[in-house]
């Protein structure tokens, strides 16, 4: 039985400086470290639905627009 849970993606900006020069990143990130594309998150918003299944070690990210523009109900 997977556990279910809900996130939210979180904007982080990084700083990188090489030869002098400072290089600004931004990329998204969800709880227990879970990198997300910025392209995601621009295409379906920052509420995601988690699944974790401790016997097979799956993870499975939801974004939660899309059960709600399909017309389903988010399994939370």
């Amino acid at each position: 039985m997977p556990r279910i849970r809900e996130a939210k993606a979180r904007k982080v900006i990084g700083r990188k400086i090489v030869r002098g020069k400072e290089y600004v990143y931004e990329y998204y990130t969800l709880p227990l470290n879970l990198y997300l594309p910025k392209s995601l998150v621009e295409k379906w918003g920052t509420d995601f639905i988690i699944e974790i299944d401790e016997d097979t070690g799956l993870i499975v990210i939801r974004p939660k627009k899309h059960y709600t523009e399909r017309g389903l109900k988010p399994p939370i």
